[in-house]
This record gives structure tokens, sequence and C-alpha cells, in this order.
């Protein structure tokens, strides 16, 4: 119970410093044009959103580090070894997608970060996650609990650490298209980590890395009372990337990693449409889908926005739901 009260106050706090931040900081990036122009081959209904400004994702940020520090201060929360790495993935991924997003709104175009360079930074921070989760004495290995089934994996466990945070980031970018999209598969997502985070006794630190996913929850609904449709802003790379790469992060320490998959079931989808639009695209030379990723597919055939949005959420919900079941019950 004393665990369920620090979350839910680290996500009061979180919340409101959101929320005014959004109030204090969308003017400005406004003032300063700090807007990505909508893709020309979107649908029309997104023509409307050019102007709307982007690297809103500090609206959520900013507020999670302040809590954090707030919250230690005030002894309510610990740095144990396992959250120091996962707020290090935090804010480094947060750091890549801010260049992105800066380079984006100087050059007065959509062009930030070559493709190579966004790919090479992310892995660096893979890499360094790797290092410090090994030298926290964790061993290179799978582990599912609910089977009591260890896969020694050694040296391909880094690779394997590695495809998580990548992948997991990117995964986020893609399906950051909608107005709250993201953000609100992201609040589902790190509220079922969070609630997952509680059963993981064996872990150290497991109560703080809980209150940590409600303080990302809150930072982030803070974020959806100006994301939602109408979004009067977007949270760009600097969002999109930070929230991705601390899904994985969440994952790995609590050795939940194959139940992402289920969890961000909705990231999957989204990424493997564009895997196989791709592919298929360069195979036959037409498209699988009308467009890519999946969620402008429906706009494609007539859904609104809205109603895309409502139905990934509930597929996220439930997806979410069985996961919460699978780990803690079986």
């Amino acid at each position: 119970m004393f665990v369920l009260t620090k979350s839910v106050l680290a996500m009061m706090i979180s919340f409101i410093l959101a929320v005014l931040l959004g109030l204090f900081l969308i003017p400005i990036l406004k003032k300063l044009k700090a807007s990505q122009r909508v893709s020309v081959y979107v649908s029309e209904m997104h023509k409307q959103k050019n102007g709307t400004p982007t690297m809103g994702g500090l609206i959520f940020i900013v507020p999670v580090i302040m809590t954090v520090v707030i919250l230690y201060l005030l002894g309510k929360i610990n740095f144990s070894y396992n959250l120091l790495i996962i707020v290090f993935t935090f804010i480094s991924y947060s750091l890549i997608g801010f260049l992105d997003d800066y380079l984006i709104i100087k050059r007065n175009n959509n062009k930030g970060l070559t493709e190579i360079q966004k790919l090479l930074l992310q892995i660096i921070v893979a890499i360094i996650f790797f290092y410090l989760f090994m030298k926290g004495g964790n061993e290179p290995l799978i582990w599912i609990r609910s089977l009591n089934l260890r896969i020694e994996m050694g040296w391909l466990y880094g690779l394997f650490i590695l495809f998580i945070l990548v992948s997991s980031s990117n995964a986020v970018n893609i399906t950051d298209g909608l107005d709250g999209l993201a953000g609100g598969l992201s609040v589902i997502a790190f509220l079922t980590f969070g609630i997952i985070a509680w059963s993981t006794g064996w872990l150290e630190g497991y109560d703080d890395i809980a209150v940590f996913c409600f303080i990302l929850i809150g930072g982030i609904l803070g974020f959806l009372v100006f994301n939602l449709n109408p979004a009067k802003v977007f949270m760009g790379d600097t969002g999109s990337l930070a929230l991705g790469a601390t899904l994985g992060a969440v994952a790995i320490i609590t050795r939940y990693e194959f139940l992402l998959i289920l969890i961000g079931i909705v990231f999957v989808l989204e990424t493997l449409s564009c895997v196989i639009q791709i592919i298929y695209f360069k195979l036959t030379g037409k498209r699988f889908f009308p467009m890519t990723p999946i969620h402008h597919s429906f706009e494609k055939i007539g859904f609104k926005e809205t109603d895309i949005v409502k139905m990934f959420l509930f597929i996220g919900l439930l997806a979410s739901m069985i996961a919460i079941i699978l780990c803690v019950w079986i």
C-alpha cells in the first residue's frame, strides 16, 4: 500500500508540473516557430496541423526529472542502481531526439539527423546501457520467471539488448503520427510495467522502478492535456525516442523482455507494417498497404483520426491486461 501511495503522489506531482510547463512552453515554441512540416503524402486532414509546435516531449521530460529529484530530496524514493540505468536511458534518448528536433527546426525543413547518425547515437547509448547493466551484477541471460526458464546467451545478450532499445525507441517514434496515440499507448504501457514492477520483489529497487513508471504516467498525462485531438503540440523525437527506449529499459531490467511485445503490441504492428511495406515494394514495386505506418492506412480507407486512436488504445489496453495476468498470476 505504501508503494501505491508513493506512486499516486509521484504521478500527481509530475502531472501538475507537466501541465504548468505546457502552459508556459507552448507559447514559447510557437513564438520560436518550432514546428515540423506535415508530410505531403499524408491525409489532407493533416495539412491543417502545419505550424503545430513540436519538441513537446519536453513537457513531460523536464517534469519527470524534476519529480524524481523532488521525491529523492523528500526521501520518498531511493536511487537504486537499476533505477539509475533507466533514468540514464530516458535522458540519453531524449537528448538524441532533442538534437534531431532542433536540427529540423533550425533548418526549417524535415531534415534533422540522418538515419545513420540517429542509429549510431542510439547504438552507442545501448552499448553503455549493456555495460552498466552487466557491471551491476546482472547475468547475460533470458529469464522467463513464470516458466522458471533461464537461457544463457553470453555476449549475444548484448546484441539482444541493443535490438530491444533501438527497436522500441523507433517503434514509438513511428507510432507518433496521430494526436494522442503514442502518448496514450505509452500511459497504458508504463501503467502495466508499473504494476509488474510491484511483483518483482526479487529485483533491487523494484519499488522505486514502479514509482518511476508512475512518474512517467503523470508527466505523459500532463502532456496529453495539450496533445489530444486537436493537438496543440507534438512530442517530436524528443519525447518518442525517450519513451520507447525507457519502455525497453524497464522491460530488460525487470526481465520481461518478451512481454514487451504484447504490452507494446500496437507499436510492434505499426513497425511491422512499415517493414512489410518496404520489403514488398522492393520485391514487387507495389504497395502492400495504402500507406504506412498502418494508422495512415485506416485514414486512407475513411476512418476518422479519433476513432483510429480509440481503437488502437483499446487494443493496447486489452493486450496489457493479458500481459499482467500472464506475468503476475501465472
